[in-house]
C-alpha cells in the first residue's frame, strides 16, 4: 500500500531524528499509519506535555535556522548574488 509506505518511511526518519537528538524514548506511540483515504500518516502517540515542548522548540529552532540560511542566500539581503539556496 502506497500510503503506509509513505507513513512509513516519515516515521523512520522522524525516530532518526528524535534518536540523534536523545528523544527516541519519549514517543514510544510513535508508528507509520494511513488515514480513510488511504493516505500516509505518521501517529506519535501519547507524549508527555515536556516532550512535546521539546520538539515543538526543536521544529522551531530548526525552521528558523532554516529561514535565516534562506535569507542570507538572497542577492540585496547581505547574501552573494546568485549563491544557491540549496
Amino acid at each position: 500500500m502506497r500510503g503506509w509506505a509513505e507513513g512509513k518511511r516519515g516515521a523512520d526518519g522522524l525516530a532518526e531524528m528524535l534518536r540523534a537528538v536523545g528523544l527516541e524514548a519519549d514517543f514510544p506511540g510513535l508508528k507509520a499509519d494511513v488515514n480513510v483515504f488511504g493516505d500516509g500518516v505518521v501517529t506519535l502517540g501519547a507524549v508527555r506535555p515536556e516532550a512535546a515542548r521539546l520538539l515543538a522548540d526543536l521544529l522551531t529552532t530548526g525552521l528558523t535556522a532554516e529561514m535565516a540560511r534562506q535569507e542570507r542566500g538572497r542577492p540585496g539581503a547581505g547574501g552573494v548574488p546568485g549563491a544557491s539556496a540549496a
